[in-house]
Parts: C-alpha cells; sequence; structure tokens
C-alpha cells in the first residue's frame, strides 16, 4: 500500500463543491478489497492510511478537492468491511476497535471519516434486518471492495425522521421515487441504500445501484464544514431492483445497537478532529509561533500559560478516548446479549462519549489559534478547516439532548430512545 501521489488537479473532470450539475458515477474496483482479518491488523492499516491522507487533507479543503484516490485506497484496503461478521468472512472487529480506525482516520482528515460512517452502519442493519440471502450477498459486496453510500435524510420534511421517499413493490421489483439531501458518500459510492417508506408507512433500505437508470447524484453541500464529504443529493426517479434488495428496517422496533453503532462512529469522527487540531497546535507552537513579550521566554513553548492549556486539552482527549473505549465495550456486550438493559447501558455510554467527544472538538479546534498565534490564521496553513469541521459535524445531532437522555436515565431509570440519532 504505497503513498498516495498528489495529481494535478484537473477540474474538467473533478466534481466541485456546490455544484448542481449530475456527476457519474465512480468505477467499481479493478481487483477485490483486501481482507482484514484482526483487531490489530485494522488498527495497524488505519494508521498507515492516516499518515498518507493528511498530506493533502488542507489541499483537499481549500480547493474543494473530493479525495478520489483517497477513498480508492481506503476501501481497497479492507477497513470498509472489519465490522462484517466472521460468519460472512469478515474480521468481526470489536466497537473499541471500530472507534478507534475512525479516530485515527478522522485526525488525518474527518471528511474522509466521515464518508465511511454510512458504509459501516448499513454494515449493521444488515447484520441485525437481513436475511441469510441478504447477508451473503450484501456482505460479499463489501468484502469485494463495494462502498455503500447514504440517501437517508430529506431536506425538507418536518423532521430528520420524517420521510417522503417510496418504494412499491411490483411483482418481484421494487420501484423507488423520492429526493434525499446529507447523502454523505452516495457521490463516491457504488451501492446507495436508499430509505424508503411503503403504503403501510414501513421502513426499508433500498439497495440501488449507483449506476442505475432514474439515479441523478449531485455535489450540491455547501457547509463552511466538512466540505469534501459529497454530502449532496440524490434524485430517485422510478428507480428499479430486484424486490430481494428491499431490506426491512426493524432494528429500532427492538433491542438493538443499531443506534449506538452509528452515534459511537460520529463521536469517533469528532474525537479525532479533536486529535489532529491539537497535534497540528503543538507543530505550530514548537516551530513558528513567537514567544509573548511578557512571559520572557525564548521560544513559545516555555510560555507556562501555554504549557498549561496543552495539557488540559490534552486531559479532556484522553478523557473523550477513554469514554469511547468505554462506549464501544458496552456497544459489544449489547451485541453479544441484546436486552434491555445491555443496549440501554450502550446508548447512554455512547451518548456520554458524544458529549465529550463534541466538547474537545469545538475546545481544541478554537485554542489552536489562541495558542499558536495571529500566523496560524494565515490562509496558507488552513488551520481553520479544523474549526470549521468541528463545528459543521458536532451538529450533525444535538449534543443538549444528549444530557438530557443520560440525566433522565440515571435520574428518574428512562432508557434512551431508540432511533439513529441517539
Amino acid at each position: 500500500m504505497g503513498i498516495i501521489e498528489q495529481q494535478p488537479i484537473d477540474y474538467t473532470v473533478h466534481p466541485r463543491v456546490n455544484s448542481s450539475d449530475p456527476v457519474p458515477p465512480r468505477p467499481r474496483p479493478q481487483t477485490p478489497a483486501h481482507i482484514i482479518t484482526s483487531d490489530a491488523e485494522a488498527i495497524e492499516i488505519a494508521q498507515r492510511l492516516a499518515a498518507e491522507f493528511t498530506a493533502g487533507a488542507a489541499l483537499r479543503d481549500r480547493e474543494g478537492l473530493l479525495p478520489l484516490a483517497e477513498i480508492d485506497a481506503y476501501s481497497q484496503s479492507g477497513l470498509w468491511g472489519i465490522n462484517v461478521p466472521k460468519a460472512y468472512g469478515g474480521a468481526g472487529v470489536s466497537y473499541r476497535t471500530l472507534a478507534r480506525v475512525i479516530a485515527i482516520i478522522a485526525a488525518a482528515d474527518s471528511s474522509i471519516a466521515q464518508i465511511t460512517q454510512n458504509h459501516l452502519s448499513i454494515n449493521g442493519h444488515i447484520d441485525l434486518d437481513g436475511t441469510e440471502a441478504q447477508k451473503r450477498e450484501f456482505f460479499g459486496w463489501v468484502l469485494s471492495g463495494l462502498r455503500f453510500g447514504n440517501a437517508f435524510s430529506e431536506l425538507n420534511s418536518k423532521n430528520v425522521g420524517t420521510f417522503e421517499t417510496r418504494v412499491a413493490f411490483d411483482g418481484d421489483e421494487a420501484v423507488v421515487n423520492g429526493e434525499k439531501f446529507y447523502t454523505t458518500g452516495a457521490l463516491l459510492s457504488h451501492i446507495i441504500p436508499v430509505v424508503a417508506l411503503d403504503d403501510d408507512e414501513k421502513s426499508y433500505l433500498v439497495f440501488v445501484g449507483r449506476e442505475a437508470p432514474g439515479i441523478t447524484v449531485t455535489n450540491n453541500w455547501s457547509s463552511f464544514g466538512q466540505r469534501t464529504t459529497a454530502s449532496g443529493s440524490v434524485r430517485i426517479e422510478n428507480v428499479r431492483v430486484p424486490k430481494s434488495r428491499a431490506l426491512p428496517v426493524l432494528a429500532f422496533d427492538r433491542p438493538t445497537v443499531a443506534g449506538p453503532v452509528s452515534q459511537i462512529i460520529q463521536a469517533a469522527i469528532d474525537a479525532g478532529i479533536a486529535r489532529g487540531a491539537i497535534d497540528d497546535a503543538i507543530a505550530f507552537i514548537k516551530t513558528q509561533s513567537r514567544p509573548w513579550i511578557d512571559s520572557g521566554k525564548e521560544t513559545a513553548g516555555e510560555d507556562p500559560f501555554t504549557i498549561a492549556a496543552i495539557g488540559d486539552l490534552k486531559i479532556r482527549l484522553h478523557a473523550a478516548e477513554a469514554l469511547l473505549d468505554i462506549a464501544g465495550e458496552a456497544i459489544d456486550a449489547g451485541l453479544a446479549n441484546a436486552t434491555e438493559d445491555t443496549i440501554a447501558e450502550a446508548t447512554v455510554k455512547t451518548a456520554e462519549a458524544k458529549v465529550l467527544t463534541t466538547e474537545i472538538a469545538i475546545l481544541a479546534t478554537n485554542k489552536l489559534f489562541e495558542l499558536a498565534g495571529t500566523r496560524s490564521t494565515l490562509a496558507k496553513h488552513n488551520l481553520d478547516r479544523h474549526w470549521r469541521n468541528a463545528r459543521a459535524h458536532t451538529l450533525h445531532d444535538p449534543v443538549r439532548w444528549k444530557f438530557f437522555h443520560v440525566g433522565n436515565y440515571y435520574l428518574n431509570d428512562l432508557n434512551p430512545p431508540r432511533h439513529a440519532w441517539s
């Protein structure tokens, strides 16, 4: 797995940010993806890839360039299949390990880490809700190197859990119509699982080929943060797939780890953003910042207030990462033995992690500039991407509700709700 070379930018073929132009599908892999076999191997590969992804992260953010070569290397590495169960050929790594993998990638480039989020969550849904035939087919796709995108949320619905996209069944086919927004990763995917409701308001994940007639994907994502996640729109017009590729979404009707799995990946991304920002702050202070005139010190790194502030950031980061580990262990316990109690505990522990990772991501990306000084704001460094990414990504679901559900659990013995944002 060699270092990805930075190629000259060809703006005539590269999908641009905030564009309404349809984007053609990416080619499917020519060779099968690597199969990871252990937790240790997953961590090792994540660290190797992170070193490669870091190099071009600032440029990709500045120019609005999607990480095309990076995503190909990422999915071919086998990391997109690490939560495929061992019974179906995957590594079946622990969710503690999975969270660490995502945090490692996010520290290098949080947009790349976020593109993986929905794919890994969908792997979990396949395991929880799929038939044996669906598991064999869908997990086979994953292990071959195919990437799942995301067509879940809608821009104009009443709330994030309300859907207008519909699926109808016509003989042996499922027919889907609708439009989705915040479709992170769909543009770079090979298969787009579309959330749709049938006439009885039952939810399905309909697995649609990215190249299917009636699928239009645009990169009309205009956020100031997470700029290169390909989180634009998907329009679905009379798209037909075999009925066998419609998977009922039942995981929230009973106690399962579906919600905590989705949430721990989000929390891991924020932890990674924080670590990347702190690492960049330390490097900048050591090499480019000047000591404040009142300190009487020769270097910025000798300033006692800067030293204390870095210590505070590291302590808060380590606390957040420790809670991520605890949450991962609780999810693993809930996966092994899903009961109301084990799933509630996994949900609460993950919510606790989400609170601390949100707080350290916002704090660290802000403190970077305070500690590194004015020159750290120069455009050539593009260090503001850390703050923009943290501010945008931590809005995924309101952390203020985490405090409420955690408090209700401990004070009033009320379990948190079961959905993808809890």
